[in-house]
């Protein structure tokens, strides 16, 4: 399949551009340390898994930009509209209560924590891309792609690895940047990828081949041993 350059780079840019004003524009100044730490650790695994796929996975690199499909449920048309606006919200709060407001404090430590948390939920969905090729962005049947159930890696432990890494991100995110209300509030947004997950399973349940039974072998849907 081949991956339209031009447009993974504009859109690259334009979430870029996105990203930081939501960060730096609620702050107010420029010299925000840990929003550049932030932005360079984010976009330095987003352009390296980009790169990847690129060159090992680029059905899944062109899969990867779809915005909405033709067999995409209804219901996910509207939670993956949330899950898109959600995250630049979780960020212009961020930005307000560590920088303008300071509504919480977290000590410098503890910042630093959150930055090695933050590697390891891009390892994570670095293990994830890997895994899995049929991970797209919207939930759809991929019968274009030959999807068929995958078990492996860290599905062998729970069902959405990725929505685990994407729950270690937001805690190691907010404490990067300094916003301990900004992990509550990102909990908010672990409550959307838990709805999410369940209604995607019954999807699958009834149109993938061999998803119950992999449901029936792997119990946790995001975090192993407790749900």
């Amino acid at each position: 399949m081949q991956v339209n350059i031009k447009q993974q780079a504009r859109g690259t840019t334009i979430f870029f551009v996105a990203f930081a004003l939501a960060l730096f524009l609620p702050a107010g100044t420029l010299t925000w340390t840990p929003g550049w730490i932030f932005i360079g650790m984010f976009f330095g695994f987003y352009i390296a898994v980009t790169l990847w796929l690129f060159k090992h996975n680029p059905g899944l690199m062109q899969e990867r930009m779809r915005l909405s499909a033709p067999n995409q449920q209804g219901w996910d048309k509207a939670l993956f509209t949330l899950m898109i606006i959600f995250p630049f919200a979780w960020m212009i709060f961020m930005s307000f209560d560590a920088v303008r407001f300071h509504w919480s404090s977290v000590p410098a430590w503890l910042q630093t924590a959150g930055a090695v948390i933050l590697l390891c939920s891009f390892y994570l969905l670095f293990l994830t891309f890997r895994e899995n090729s049929y991970l797209s962005p919207v939930v759809r049947i991929q019968d274009d792609r030959g999807q068929v159930v995958v078990s492996t890696g860290l599905y062998h432990y729970v069902r959405h690895p990725m929505y685990m890494a994407i729950t270690i991100f937001m805690v190691g995110a907010s404490l990067l940047l300094g916003s301990l209300y900004g992990a509550f509030l990102g909990m908010i947004y672990v409550a959307i990828l838990a709805r999410r997950a369940v209604l995607e399973e019954r999807t699958l349940q009834s149109e993938l081949s061999g998803y119950s039974t992999y449901m029936a072998e792997v119990k946790y849907r995001i975090i192993p041993y407790i749900w």
